[in-house]
Order: C-alpha cells, then structure tokens, then sequence
C-alpha cells in the first residue's frame, strides 16, 4: 500500500496558554491553529481500517518531511484564512450568530418573531448584546420539518433583511434555496448559511459564485424530514470530515474560492448524542479543512440526554459548556440563541487563558 492509497487526517490537541505557546513556537514544539497553540498532533489515517496515532509536533514535524501526503493537509490545518477572519472576527477574536428565526415551527423559538416589529426587536437586542451577525431563517431545520416553499420563505425573511440592513446590522441568511438567496443578498445579506451544503438545489452555489459572497456549509445526511433516519456511519467524525471536504472540492471547482468557505459539522443533524459528543471531543480535527469551523450546539437535544431538560431555553448551561470546550479547540465562529450569555462567558474565558 502506498501513501497515495491512504486517507490522512489530523486533529491538533494539546492546547496550552498564549504565553507558553508562542515560546514553544518559536522551537517548533507548538503550533498555532486559530489561535489556539497546540502542543501535539493526532495522526488518523483511513484505508481498510482506521489507525491513529498520537505525536509531539517536534516528532510529528519530522514525519511530514518524510511524507509528502501529509502536506496538503497540515498546509490547511495552519492556513490563517486572513480575508474570512477579517470579515467574521471585525470586533473580537471570535463571532457570534444570533438565531432569529421567522418560523412558527421552530424547536425552540417558534413563532415568537413572526411579527416584523418583534422580529426587529429581537435582533436589535442580540446586535446590542454582542452578535456580529443576525442569522435570519425562514424556514425550520429541526428534526422532522416539513419543507418550506421559497416564496413562502421569502415573504418571511426579505422585510427583516431589508430592515436590518437599514439599521447597519450585519446578516447572515440561512437557507437552502437559490431564490431566496439571490433575493437576500441583494436586500443586504452579508453571508449565506446552507444547512444542505449546496445541495438541496442545484442553482445555489451559481448564485454564490455570481455574488462572491461567503458560504456556510454544514453537514447533514438527507434533509430534515428524513435526517434522522439516515445517522448511520462507518465513523462519525471521519464521514462527516469527508462529506465537507468533498463539498469544498465542489465549491473551488465551481469557482468559489476557499476564503469564501466556513464549514458546520451539523451538531443535532443526523446524530445521535453518542455521535454528537464525538463531533465536539475532537472537533478540531476539522481545522484541516482549510476553513474557520461555524459550531451550532445552542439548547440542542443533545444536551437533555445529560441534563435531562426538557424545555430547550433551560439549556444554557449545556450551550455554554460546549461552546467553550469547542473555543478551547481553536473554534471562533459560534450560532446561539442567548447571544448576551454566550458573549460573556467566551469573554471571560478568553480572558483567563491569555
């Protein structure tokens, strides 16, 4: 078997201060991956089976001068991203998403911004308490949804984009159509989200190459009528890595450029808690991408299997909790429903390990 014929991943752990780390960058014992300085790397490697090994980024750097497949990978691990970093991270070294959802079904918040006037208040308020984007959808992606025509999502969500634009908040549009994506941009959305990764229909990702605007891919298996039958996988962590790689390659084939390009791992979409949990232990891994990593975990069911909460805006804490394990792992892009919250505890956070 040669090296061409295997799959190599690598997922960098061992995190340490600022401090330290700069000092161990400078003798090639640390990296720097968003951020966050590592002190060793985990070496996976697929074909027939699946074989990890763990190294020291001294011993792991002296490997990669051996092996030449590894570069590619390691060269995207580190890659800075400058443009997109500048364009999500404009007031703090992280960004927050407020969800505001113009939905009557959505699983936590359904129906409580149908009105244009409470749905601008509730954006106001997530911009005033942090939010470096309003993430506006029109249509619910919660387990089992039924599908939303695009001129019923559209007549939800453009009176709030063009609104929001007048008020100089910057948007980010969650949907998974063509239409309404053109529609929203040209009404002032700054960033698309696609919860199928360019999938659900074909014209998207013309529309995204025709604006040069940035896209959110996210994992999911199906759509979300069917999702959650669909949540079986050789490996979890290493699919759901392969799906995102595979709809990076179709993007920059397409035209689309990967300082465009934000992967979502998908938390709650075609998981189980098992699968989820595995997603966020070693969600670093998807540094290699290339991309920032967006991480959607606010009051998701997964954290009821834990705090056995039923109501999903008593999940704060299971929110917060992953949040910060995941910023511990070089994560900077985070979509949450308390943004105020959130926003203190990653400032607190980031605050105490600098």
């Amino acid at each position: 078997m040669t090296n061409e014929d295997i799959k190599y991943y690598l997922r960098p752990l061992g995190a340490v201060s600022r401090t330290e780390g700069h000092q161990l960058y400078k003798i090639d014992k640390a990296i720097c991956v968003s951020g966050i300085f590592f002190t060793q790397i985990e070496l996976i490697s697929r074909k027939k089976r699946v074989l990890k090994n763990i190294y020291s980024i001294e011993d792991f750097l002296k490997i990669l001068k051996k092996n030449k497949s590894l570069t590619d990978v390691f060269k995207n691990l580190t890659n800075k991203n400058i443009k997109l970093k500048n364009i999500l991270c404009k007031k703090n070294e992280f960004s927050i998403f407020g969800i505001l959802n113009i939905t009557p079904d959505s699983f936590s918040d359904g129906g409580e911004n149908i009105n244009l006037q409470r749905a601008i208040a509730s954006a106001e308020y997530m911009f005033n308490s942090g939010a470096d984007f309003v993430d506006v959808g029109g249509e619910s992606t919660r387990p089992g949804a039924k599908k939303v025509e695009p001129k019923d999502e559209i007549s939800r969500v453009i009176p709030v984009i063009q609104k929001l634009n007048n008020m100089k908040i910057d948007i980010s549009l969650d949907t998974r159509n063509a239409s309404t994506m053109e529609l929203g941009i040209l009404s002032g959305a700054n960033i698309i989200n696609d919860v199928s990764g360019l999938k659900h229909d074909k014209k998207t990702v013309d529309v995204i190459n025709k604006y040069k605007i940035p896209i959110i891919i996210m994992h999911m298996p199906g759509n979300p009528e069917n999702m959650a039958k669909n949540n079986k996988y050789s490996d979890v962590l290493l699919d759901v890595y392969d799906f995102l790689e595979e709809r990076i390659k179709y993007c920059i084939n397409s035209g689309i450029g990967r300082t465009n390009i934000i992967v979502d791992p998908g938390i709650g979409f075609g998981k189980d808690s098992t699968q989820n949990f595995k997603l966020l232990q070693n969600i670093s891994m998807f540094h290699s991408l290339g991309c920032p990593i967006m991480l959607g975990v606010s009051r998701k069911r997964f954290i009821k299997t834990i705090s056995n909460e039923d109501q999903p805006k008593k999940r704060l804490g299971g929110t917060i909790s992953a949040t910060l394990l995941a910023m511990y792992q070089g994560v900077r892009v985070h979509r949450v429903h308390d943004v105020k919250e959130v926003n203190e505890a990653i400032k607190v956070f980031q605050k105490i390990i600098n």
